[in-house]
């Protein structure tokens, strides 16, 4: 039987059943149907909502991890700002704190020497009111002796008033010239006591007030050497480059087995300062070979007369000089590379200037035309070398002749007291030169020693006919003497080297023996065009 069948054995009321049943199921289906859509939505619809979360949410975390890298920076870079402002300032407090200090030591020691002075005045009128109070009792005690005196001459001897009153008055003017006498001796005694210790005192204190470095000047000098191959090149070969190196400087290298050193000995600080930039150029370089040696050699000869110039200048700004000739500030930036006793002469310049200015500013005296003094005092040395004569003999004319006042003249020709001091500056630049050069590690004299005896081994070498330069190297033990190879052949070349031999011998003493090497060179050039 089938379904149709059935439904037409069905009574309507049956099918009408049905139907409402059928109905029915088909509403309940349409709506699980329904509501399984709709779940199925509502799913996607959150899978959806939850995907977006998650973005944003990702979003929201990139955003804040980069404001946070942002804000970290800044803050950083603001922390960096902040602790550059902070050092900057802390490093203006320290220096106003030291340049405080440094007044606050000025005012201390001003106050300590007015109340020396003060004190010293006080004992002085302390001892003149004392000296008055004496002199008021034996002025009152002679008075009563002549009373005494003038009764008993009335009563002992047969005498008129007017012939006692003459014996009287002779035996007062006898006691009263004795007793000047000695009073005139003591005060000029006290009198000189005061100068000397107030001369101590100006002294004193211009060593306090002025205070410099203690400073000493070494006759070597090293060169680093990156690597032993090029310890070779700078040797050349055979040691060509070693022996230009030498004759284009006038040093003395010393390469031995020390690892990345090089050492230029040389008492000549100039030519120590001219070899060391010029190996060190060669070395940067790399260039090394006789004809680049000179080339370099001449390069930094001409820089450091630059320098000369530029040191001169610095010292004239430093001692606040005005209206210097050219010429004299070119010989004080020589001063730089200039020694005595181991001294800087330009520094020991300086320093006498400044000591000139206070003994003359304790004194009531022109403190700017005793600095002048004080600076030019050694100017001399510069050219000793150059000019017969002693230093202040030389300094003098020189100034002189630039114009300087005859005050600056006399006080540098007369403050080793070879003339007659003229000037009341002369006395004052003495006094301070001997300041500087006594004070503790200021000279060695054995330095001086060692090279006026290196200055006097060249200049026998280059007194003989033919020779072009001469150089005195390993420490005075060696001198390399230089000649013109068109004026001397073979045969002179030995005989100008037995002759400075023997010379050496006869003029100067020196521990073990000196050796003379004596170089004769030709060098041809031409040009390949």
């Amino acid at each position: 039987m089938n379904v149709f069948a059935l439904i037409a054995a069905m009574t309507p009321n049956e099918m009408i059943l049905v139907a409402g049943i059928a109905l029915l199921a088909g509403l309940l289906i349409g709506f699980g149907i329904k509501l399984y859509t709709e779940k199925a939505r509502r799913a996607a619809t959150e899978k959806e909502l939850a995907a977006s979360r998650t973005a944003a949410e990702a979003e929201a975390q990139k955003i804040i991890a980069q404001a946070e890298a942002e804000a970290k920076s800044e803050f950083i870079r603001r922390r960096e700002q902040f602790d550059k402002e902070t050092e900057s300032a802390r490093q203006e407090l320290r220096t106003e704190e030291k340049r405080l200090a440094k007044r606050e030591d000025m005012l201390d020691q001003k106050i300590e020497t007015l109340n020396t002075k003060e004190r010293m005045a006080d004992a002085a009128e302390k001892a003149v009111a004392e000296r008055e109070k004496a002199l008021a009792a034996k002025d009152r005690h002679l008075n009563e002796l002549i009373a005494q005196q003038k009764s008993q001459l009335l009563k002992v001897a047969n005498l008129s008033m007017d012939e006692a009153r003459a014996q009287l008055l002779q035996k007062v003017e006898k006691d009263m010239e004795h007793e000047t006498a000695e009073l005139v001796q003591k005060r000029l005694e006290e009198a000189r006591d005061r100068a000397d210790a107030q001369a101590r005192e100006i002294v004193v204190t211009a060593i306090q007030r002025y205070a410099a470095e203690h400073t000493c000047d070494s006759t070597v000098s090293t060169v680093d050497i990156p690597s032993d191959d090029m310890k070779g090149r700078v040797i050349g070969r055979e040691g060509r480059n070693i022996r230009a190196f030498e004759k284009a400087t006038g040093v003395d290298v010393i390469v031995d087995d020390t690892p990345g050193v090089v050492v230029v000995s040389a008492f000549d600080p100039v030519r120590r300062e001219v070899a060391r930039r010029t190996l060190e150029k060669l070395i940067q370089d790399g260039r090394i070979h006789p004809t680049r040696i000179e080339e370099v050699a001449a390069g930094v000869e001409k820089d450091i007369q630059k320098e000369i110039q530029e040191a001169g200048k610095q010292a004239v700004v430093e001692a606040n000089i005005r209206g210097l000739h050219s010429k004299l500030v070119g010989l004080l930036g020589r001063l730089q590379f200039r020694t005595s006793y181991g001294q800087n002469v330009l520094r020991h310049s300086m320093e006498v200037a400044y000591l000139s200015q206070v003994i003359a500013d304790e004194l009531g005296l022109n403190g700017q035309l005793a600095r002048r003094c004080g600076l030019l005092h050694d100017i001399g040395k510069a050219i000793d070398h150059e000019v017969e004569g002693g230093h202040p003999e030389i300094g003098a004319d020189v100034c002189k002749r630039c114009g300087e006042r005859d005050e600056v003249v006399n006080a540098i020709g007369g403050h080793h007291g070879d003339v007659q001091a003229t000037s009341i500056y002369t006395p004052i630049i003495a006094a301070a030169d001997a300041i500087s050069a006594s004070r503790p590690g200021a000279r060695r004299e054995t330095l001086e020693r060692y090279v006026q005896r290196l200055q006097k081994l060249e200049e026998i070498a280059a007194s003989f006919e033919g020779v072009k330069q001469a150089y005195a190297i390993q420490a005075g033990r060696e001198v390399r003497v230089i000649v013109d190879a068109e004026n001397v052949d073979d045969r002179l070349s030995a005989k100008i080297a037995h002759n400075i031999a023997r010379r050496i011998e006869d003029e100067m003493e020196y521990p073990g023996e000196v050796k003379v090497t004596l170089v004769r060179e030709v060098r041809c050039v031409d040009y390949a065009r």
